[in-house]
Formats: structure tokens, sequence, C-alpha cells
């Protein structure tokens, strides 16, 4: 059997070149380390303000209702003494511009502080990652707990610590709902294995985005699920406040004794203990410079601190800094002075107006809304005595939580009057349709010619004795002349 060294040669060289590509980066698990320092504590305590806001918020009451409640099926939205209509949507988007333009600010300001503290991300990775801790240790435990053999040990703090993240999701995933449900009917269906379908299955869905982002997916979240880090660059400058590694003071890098002298042994003041990289919650090592990675929690500043007064050196190695401060040493009085620049008092400014029409607008709104809806069935009818009648659909919604009396008047044509006199009572927080026929005489239709004519509905809220003022509301619609 002969063999043919040529084709085996080819081969070769054809399994040499082919190459394995993997459609995503193998991803090496971070173990961050625990940390505490004044950054940490900052942290935390928005932990504690966010979450005590977001779980306890739907127990409390206003009056007869639940404080913070978003009733989809009434479509009434209530906060705290506020009863909101799907109509009162521009007070949505003037938050959303709010919350925007704050971010704007505080990135051109200090970075990316919302990511570093408040950010739910952020938040529950935090008390997820304490929950791990208290179950299986430290960094240093953690990592050995994995490396090691399955024993009966590793199972109950194992599963201990994935129980307890299962029952803090689902607790997050009702509370979530207590603000779309009154959250103590929800509790009483939840006792009774009661939940309706689409209750359970946002407990379920919010609960498991909560555990998976949380628990699991963790910095994958920050680093490739949300586009912040991607256009965060956009919004920097070099007046921009960030986490900073003090490379012409820490280089050269080395390890070396507390009593030590750096200078005699040519070193910076970075002993190269690499705990700024265990800390991190994305695990990035600051002192390559700024990375998008980088979400500003500023854990490498507490402990790099903590190293340097253990060794007995300045702290701020790393610390928040510019690019501008770094290279021309500013001092702090001089940074904050760059601080308040033009794209910053922009910022500023807008956010201002914003929030200052937002409460002006709230301020000045009034108690009740009216929709005006001409009747789809006729344009105009001819009734008793020549008169020309149009039908219109009047809906008055009261925007308080006590029941008023309303009246209905109507102008804009000579001789144009109601068909009966409109009096409507509408119930706390409700809204009522009224059914509206305006008439117009013969020689007022001759006159006014035919086609369609601007008029003006008037209605009046009419309160108790001693009750605040009256209000009136004035709103515009067309009267149609048949030819």
């Amino acid at each position: 059997m002969s063999s043919n060294p040529q084709g085996s040669q080819v081969a070769a060289a054809d399994d040499a070149s082919a190459q394995v590509v993997s459609l995503y980066q193998a991803q090496k698990k971070i173990y961050a380390r625990a940390v505490s320092g004044w950054f940490a504590t900052w942290r935390w305590a928005l932990v504690w303000l966010t979450q005590l806001l977001f779980y306890c918020l739907p127990w409390f009451d206003w009056g007869n209702r639940q404080i913070v409640l978003f009733d989809l099926g009434a479509r009434r939205f209530y906060i705290f003494g506020l009863v909101l209509y799907p109509q009162d949507f521009i007070y949505l988007t003037a938050l959303l511009l709010i919350s925007a333009y704050a971010l704007f600010l505080f990135t051109a300001v200090a970075g990316r502080l919302w990511c570093g503290y408040a950010c739910p991300q952020t938040v529950y990775t935090e008390i997820f990652m304490w929950i791990e801790r208290k179950f299986e240790g430290d960094r240093a435990a953690r990592m050995k707990l994995d490396a090691g053999p399955w024993t009966l040990e590793k199972l109950w703090r194992k599963g201990g610590k994935q129980a307890a993240w299962i029952a803090l999701a689902l607790w997050t995933g009702f509370t979530f709902v207590g603000y779309f449900t009154p959250i103590k009917t929800l509790t009483l269906e939840v006792a009774g294995l009661a939940l309706g379908p689409w209750e359970l299955f946002w407990v379920l869905f919010y609960g498991l985005a909560t555990y998976g982002f949380a628990g699991h997916m963790r910095e994958q979240v920050c680093k490739y699920m949300c586009p912040y880090a991607r256009f965060q660059s956009a919004m920097f400058d070099k007046d921009t406040l960030i986490i900073s590694y003090d490379a012409e003071r820490g280089e050269p890098r080395g390890a070396r004794g507390k009593k030590a002298d750096p200078k005699a042994l040519g070193l910076g003041s970075c002993i190269d203990c690499n705990l700024c990289v265990h800390v991190c919650p994305t695990g990035i090592d600051i002192r390559k410079g700024l990375q998008y990675e980088c979400i500003g929690c500023a854990a490498c500043i507490d402990v790099c601190n903590g190293v340097m007064d253990k060794m007995g050196y300045a702290p701020g190695l790393i610390r928040y800094d510019t690019q501008n401060g770094l290279q021309q040493h500013l001092s702090k009085t001089q940074l904050l002075r760059r601080l308040f620049r033009p794209r910053v008092l922009v910022y500023t400014a807008i956010l201002f107006i914003i929030c200052a029409a937002l409460l002006v607008s709230l301020l000045m709104r009034t108690p009740f809304k009216v929709d005006v809806v001409r009747d789809r069935a006729s344009l105009a009818r001819l009734v008793e005595d020549g008169y020309i009648e149009n039908v219109y659909r009047l809906q008055v919604m009261n925007a308080t939580e006590v029941g008023h009396h309303f009246t209905i008047t109507a102008s804009g044509l000579p001789g144009l009057t109601l068909s009966r006199s409109m009096a409507v009572d509408v119930a706390p927080a409700e809204g009522r349709w009224v059914s509206v026929a305006l008439r117009l005489p013969p020689e007022s239709a001759a006159k006014a010619g035919t086609g369609a004519h601007e008029i003006h509905f008037r209605i009046e809220r009419r309160g108790p004795a001693g009750a605040s003022p009256d209000y009136t509301i004035e709103e515009k619609s067309t009267f149609v002349v048949p030819r």
C-alpha cells in the first residue's frame, strides 16, 4: 500500500491554519473583596435609602388608599395627594427630562456617580454580594470553596445562598407588582394562592430579572448590556472628576517593607498589592487608566487609602481627580473652580428651568379635566321647530379625592342652548361621561351659514359652602350647520 507524503503535508497545513472562532469572550469569574471606607459608607447609605423607599412606600396609606399606586385598570395614578390621568402624560415627560439632564450634569461633574451609588444594578448587586459573603465568606474563602470538592458544608452554603437570593428576588418582584395592585390586596391573594395570571407573571418576571442580573450576570450587565458604558466618553472632558491613579506618584510600583524608604529603593508609593483589583466589582485594574468598565464605585479609593495609611504614606494615590488636575498638578481649589465650566452651567440652568416649570405646573394644576368628543353617529340633525342639534360626549374627570358638583354651559353662536340643563356629580378621583345636546334656532343657523363654527363649552365646579374657590374650564369644539 503506497503512501502520499505530499497529501499528508497539505492536510497538516490545513489543520495548522484552522482556527476555532468563539462567538463570545470567555469570562473569568470575579471574586470581589469586601471593602470599608468613606465611599463604601456612602454607597451603603444610598442602598438603605433607596431600598427602604422601594420596599416600604407601598405599605403606607394616604387617606383611604395606598400612598403610591398606579392603577392601570382604572387609568388612575396616585402619588401622595396627586391624582393623575393618562392626559397628564406631560408630567412623565418632564420627569424623564429631569432624569436625563440630572444624569448629564452628574456625569459632567464627577463621572458615573449614578452607576456607582444609586443604579438598581449596583444596589442589588451590592445586596446580593453581601448575602454571598454571609454564606460563603470573603474573597479567599469563596475561591477556596469553589475550587474544593462538593461536601455537605459546600452544599448548605451554596444552597443557603441561592435560597436567600431567590427569597429576596421574589420579595422584590412582589413589591414591584404592589405598586400596580394594592399591596395589601396582593398579600391576601398570595396568602390564599389566588394570584391573577398577570400578577403572577410579573412577580416571577421581575424576581427572575433581579436574581439573574444581581446574582449571576453582575458586571456583565454594566459592561455589555448597559448603553451608558458605551457613550459615557462623549459626556466626559478633561475637567470631569473621575477615579484616577496618580502614576507619577505611584510608579515604579513594587513590594517593600513597611519601614523601607521607597525613594532609596527607587520605588513609587504603589506597593503592587493588587487590592484595588480585588475589590473592583468589574475586575479592572484602575492603574491602567480610565476604562469604560469602571462604574465609579470608588471601592479602589477606599482600599488604597487603607493601604497607604498602614504604610504611613499620604492618602490619595487613587482618588477623584481630573485629567487636567493630574497633568497640571492642580489644587483642590483650582479643581472646584474648573467644575463651573459652560457645559455644567448649561446643564444646571436647563435642569433648574424644567424643575421650576414642573413645580409651577403642579401648583397651578386644575382639580378636574374635561374631554369633548363629537357624537360619531351624526354630525347634525333637524329636530322640532326647525332647530339644528349637535350631540357631544363630555368626559368630566375629577382629579381630587372629594366628590364635586359640575355645571355645563355652551357659547359661541347667538341663540345656542343646551337641550336640557346640565348638572353633573362626579365621585372622588373618578371620571364620568355625559351626553350633551346643543340646539341652534333656524334664524341663527341661517345667519351663521353652513359649515363648522367654533363654540366653547364652559364647565364649572361648584363646591359646597366653605370649600375652595370654584374652578372653570373652557373647552373648544365645533357646531355643524348642514346645507
